[in-house]
């Protein structure tokens, strides 16, 4: 992604623009006069936050009052984690301009019925990709295959309640929606869109590269105990001799209810 875009989630027959209110941990971020990491409800600064730059190797954590500094170069797009324990974990994608100015990130405290699945960065796909693919140059691993699958428990989830899937940030996506956005500069080529299932039964097309994207699962397939999520990469549609899969990054899965 060539510069920073407001976040789209688009399903089966549905499209959702979250605009300046990232959802999926933080309820909004804004400009102070120093980077700030603050609780949502007491507008505090949260203290020894973890801050992370997978790509750039980097991390660093919040003073006592939230304040941190980025004492690192970013070279285009790259993902920023903030996690602190007992709060919902967060992602956004951030570029060298977007850190012109101090950052204040708003975070949210977990609650019984919220669970962070997986906090790592993944790399899916097969490693072979165009400089022209969405960030192939901020891809910071090699890929670990076409999918990723993890089984985690509920036990305190609230069926009565919406139950989301959020994938805190995700790059590298190749759709033709995406390229319509200007995300990638394949003037020929497209992928088919990154699959998401749940329990074995697939719940979404991911066509479009962003932070907070919330997946709204049915009711049917939410189990109190054992529960798995699998991502699972599209394909490069030009490509007819073999499979040619879309590499993709993401960051950050947990469930909300």
């Amino acid at each position: 992604m060539k510069k920073l875009l407001s976040v789209f989630l688009i399903l089966n027959l549905c499209s959702a623009c979250f605009g300046d209110t990232i959802q999926g941990g933080v309820s909004e971020r804004g400009f102070g006069s120093q980077n700030r990491v603050i609780d949502k409800k007491t507008g505090e600064g949260v203290g020894n936050a973890k801050i992370t730059l997978p790509k750039e190797k980097y991390q660093t954590r919040t003073d006592k009052n939230g304040y941190f500094e980025l004492d690192t170069q970013i070279n285009g797009t790259s993902i920023m984690s903030v996690q602190k324990e007992k709060y919902k974990p967060y992602s956004m994608t951030v570029t060298q301009k977007s850190l012109e100015h101090p950052l204040e990130v708003t975070i949210e405290k977990s609650d019984a019925h919220n669970l962070a699945i997986d906090t790592s960065m993944h790399h899916l796909g097969d490693n072979s990709f165009s400089n022209n693919s969405a960030n192939a140059g901020e891809f910071q691993s090699s890929a670990t295959g076409p999918f990723f699958t993890k089984k985690f428990y509920l036990k305190n989830i609230n069926t009565h309640s919406p139950v989301y899937l959020v994938i805190g940030s995700i790059i590298g996506i190749d759709t033709l929606v995406a390229r319509s956005m200007g995300q990638n500069g394949h003037p020929n080529a497209y992928a088919s869109p990154t699959q998401v299932f749940f329990n074995g039964n697939k719940i979404a097309d991911v066509q479009i590269n962003g932070d907070g994207q919330k997946i709204k699962l049915p009711s049917n397939l939410v189990k109190r105990g054992l529960n798995e999520v699998t991502v699972k990469t599209g394909r490069n549609m030009m490509q007819t001799s073999y499979v040619d899969y879309d590499d993709i990054e993401f960051m950050n899965l947990s469930i909300e209810n």
